[in-house]
């Protein structure tokens, strides 16, 4: 994963700074970064501290991981499923000659009806 050039500190204190008053078009030529970059962290970072900043960095981490364990999970299920699938139509399949070699044993031994 691409390492990012600024942290949580430093971008609050960017935003900071522009709450402040300072021109954006300035601050983003200083901090060298563009302003869509600095309206997308406005717009995620807008308002929060430091720790309420850090927390939420905690939180998104927590939740990726989650996300992939549901997702191997499911991929699990569907193996699982599929596996047991293909061996249920197999039962099924042998079920079915059974009982048609029952059927035609039952014919032999009643043979031809008379009448």
């Amino acid at each position: 994963m691409r390492q990012k050039r600024f942290t949580d500190e430093p971008i609050i204190g960017i935003l900071k700074e522009a709450d402040a008053g300072m021109v954006v078009a300035d601050l983003c030529r200083r901090h060298g970064m563009s302003s869509a970059t600095f309206y997308a962290w406005k717009a995620k970072y807008g308002g929060l501290e430091l720790s309420e900043a850090r927390r939420l960095r905690g939180l998104e981490e927590e939740n990726a991981k989650l996300k992939r364990l549901l997702a191997e999970a499911m991929l699990d299920n569907a193996g699982l499923k599929d596996l047991l699938g293909k061996n249920g139509d197999a039962r099924r399949q042998a079920r079915g000659r059974r009982n048609a070699q029952r059927l035609r044993l039952r014919s032999r031994i009643s043979g031809p009806a008379l009448g």
